[in-house]
């Protein structure tokens, strides 16, 4: 189970990005984190694995307290959590296949990952994966040579090699059409359900999030304004969530504008977050 009690981000600017988060997301639920740009739910997510450092507040993961560990600590505890980020972050030069075995990078030692060399089970689970989400076939091919939807496979596969307990998503579908992003959507559920993961899943579009989340979050200046069911998203909780609308009217219940895209993480941010 994960836990976040009175979690609090206020950046040096002043500006208050999260304010007394309490959760708790048991085994096998997916979580979808959803309110307009700026409500908080990126910093949530990266609160959580600490590519943001929480200002104050405490992040549990089953017993272990991931906001009093230092950097041996927390490199190992990461191992747990798999981060699926809305830019892929994939490595272009690199194979499919390179790519998802990076996600065992916290499990061998510096010299055998910075020659690519890893244990023969990896491998073996590694091609497993590659079917899991439908890439077998483009095993040996680069990363830049995929679509958008592909890639977003890889690093799904990517983040399950790391063997996790639960899985951050950043914006899974903001860069996919609308029947590849169903398809994300659904892959991500299944996953989850079958290795009974739970998963945080910041997403932009309240349609996706009311077919494929068990339970969904709303964040306004990053405060929690709804905790609940996805049939409870009624136009009143909406308006509360976004603002003014006519939401009984409209037919697309979408953010009421584009998140922004923030820059494909560095290579610092992606290994530290494997």
């Amino acid at each position: 189970m994960l836990r976040l009690e009175s979690l609090t981000k206020r950046y040096r600017t002043g500006d208050l990005a999260l304010s007394e988060i309490s959760l708790a997301i048991p085994a096998g639920q997916v979580v979808g984190l959803i309110g307009p740009s700026g409500a908080g739910k990126s910093t949530l997510i990266r609160c959580v694995n600490r590519l943001v450092e929480p200002t104050s507040g405490r992040i549990w993961l089953d017993d272990l307290e991931l906001t009093r560990l230092g950097r041996r600590g927390l490199r190992h505890a990461r191992r747990r959590m798999g981060m699926i980020f809305q830019e892929y972050a994939l490595v272009e030069r690199l194979t499919v296949m390179e790519n998802l075995l990076s996600g065992r990078l916290g499990y061998v030692s510096f010299w055998s990952s910075l020659i690519r060399r890893f244990p023969p089970a990896d491998i073996e689970n590694a091609f497993r994966l590659l079917d899991r989400v439908g890439l077998m076939e483009h095993a040996d091919k680069r990363a830049d040579a995929l679509s958008g939807g592909q890639r977003q496979r890889v690093g799904i596969a990517r983040a399950l090699a790391q063997e996790p307990e639960i899985l951050l998503v950043d914006e899974p579908t903001a860069s996919l059409d609308p029947k590849t992003s169903r398809q994300i959507m659904r892959l991500l559920r299944e996953v989850c359900a079958e290795r009974g993961l739970a998963a945080i899943v910041n997403i932009h579009d309240v349609l996706l999030a009311r077919e494929f989340m068990m339970r969904i979050v709303g964040l306004r200046a990053g405060a929690i304004v709804y905790d609940g069911g996805p049939d409870g998203l009624t136009p009143a909780v909406l308006t509360e969530i976004y603002g003014e609308e006519d939401w009984a009217a409209s037919s697309d219940l979408s953010d009421t504008g584009p998140s922004p895209r923030p820059g494909v993480p560095d290579t610092d941010e992606l290994v530290g977050a494997l």
